[in-house]
C-alpha cells in the first residue's frame, strides 16, 4: 500500500482491477492509490498493460472486476453522466498528441473548455484568449495560434497537446508516454513543462512511460507494472536500491535478468 496519511483519503483508488481481451489477461488484480498532489509514474515494458490501466482510469474501458474511485466516488459501474462528470476532473496528454488536424492551434487548445455537457460555455473570443494564455505557459507565442498542427514540429505539437490538457485547470493530469518520439533535449523540455504544470495547478498526476529519464524527472513515486500486477512501488529516489530484481533490470536496461524478451515466431 502507498504511504498515504491515515487522515486523508486518496484522490485515486484502484483495487483489484482486472481486464482481459479474450484469453489475454492484461491486468490481473492491480492495486494502487494516489494521494492528492502526488505525481505517480507507472513504468513497465511494452505490452505490460500501462495504457489499458490508463484507459480504465479514464472510463474508456470497462474492467471485468475491481474498482476505481475518484475522490471516493466510483468510476467503475457508474452511469454515463457520472463518468462524464468525473472525467471532467481530468486532463489528458495522449502519446501522439492527438491534435485535431482540422482545427487550428488555439481551437485545439480551447476544445476542452467547451467539450461535454458539464462544461460552462464561453464565447469564442474568451476561449481564444485562454488558449493563448495556456500556450504561453508551455513556451509558445501567439504567432502560432492560427497555424494548424501539420505546420508544427513534433515537439511543438506535444507542447500544444500539453496546453490543451491543462486548459480547463483539471484536478488530475494523465500523461501517456509523454516523451515518445522526441529527441533527448525536447524530451527534457517536455518533462520540465509537465513538472511546472502539475505544480502550478496543484494537480494530481498519473503518468505511464518506459522512459526512465522521464520517470525520474516527473515522479514523486514510481510503481512498476509487470504481468498485470504492481510488483513494486515506492519513492522515486529509491528505484536504484529497491532490492527488486525485476525493477533493477528494467531501470538499468539490462537484457539479462528475470524479465525475458518475448519473441513471436513469424
Amino acid at each position: 500500500m502507498t504511504a498515504l496519511s491515515m487522515t486523508n483519503s486518496p484522490k485515486i483508488s484502484i483495487k483489484g482491477l482486472a481486464k482481459s481481451f479474450g484469453r489475454k489477461v492484461v491486468l490481473d488484480g492491480v492495486d494502487i492509490e494516489v494521494a492528492a498532489g502526488e505525481s505517480l509514474v507507472i513504468i513497465g515494458g511494452s505490452g505490460s498493460g500501462k495504457s489499458v490501466l490508463l484507459k480504465c482510469l479514464l472510463g474508456l474501458l470497462k474492467p471485468e472486476s475491481g474498482s476505481i474511485e475518484i475522490d471516493g466516488e466510483a468510476m467503475t459501474g457508474a452511469d454515463k453522466t457520472t463518468r462524464e462528470r468525473l472525467r471532467h476532473k481530468m486532463g489528458m496528454l495522449f502519446q501522439g498528441g492527438a491534435l485535431f488536424d482540422s482545427l487550428n492551434i488555439w481551437e485545439n487548445v480551447a476544445f476542452a473548455l467547451n467539450e461535454g455537457s458539464g462544461r460552462r460555455r464561453t464565447t469564442r473570443a474568451a476561449t481564444r484568449k485562454i488558449a493563448i494564455e495556456k500556450l504561453a505557459q508551455v513556451g509558445l507565442g501567439p504567432e502560432i495560434a492560427n497555424l494548424f498542427p501539420a505546420q508544427l514540429s513534433g515537439g511543438m505539437q506535444k507542447r500544444v497537446a500539453l496546453a490543451r490538457a491543462i486548459a480547463p485547470a483539471p484536478e488530475i493530469l494523465l500523461f501517456d508516454e509523454p516523451t515518445t518520439g522526441l529527441d533527448p533535449i525536447m524530451a527534457d523540455t517536455i518533462n520540465n513543462l509537465i513538472v511546472a504544470s502539475v505544480q502550478q495547478l496543484g494537480a494530481t498526476a498519473v503518468s505511464i512511460t518506459h522512459d526512465m529519464a522521464s520517470a525520474r524527472k516527473i515522479a514523486t513515486r514510481i510503481a512498476m507494472l509487470y504481468e498485470g500486477t504492481i510488483i513494486w512501488e515506492g519513492p522515486a529516489d529509491r528505484i536504484d536500491d529497491s532490492g527488486n530484481s525485476y525493477l533493477d533490470q528494467f531501470v538499468h536496461g539490462r537484457s539479462d535478468g528475470p524479465i525475458k524478451l518475448q519473441v513471436r515466431a513469424l
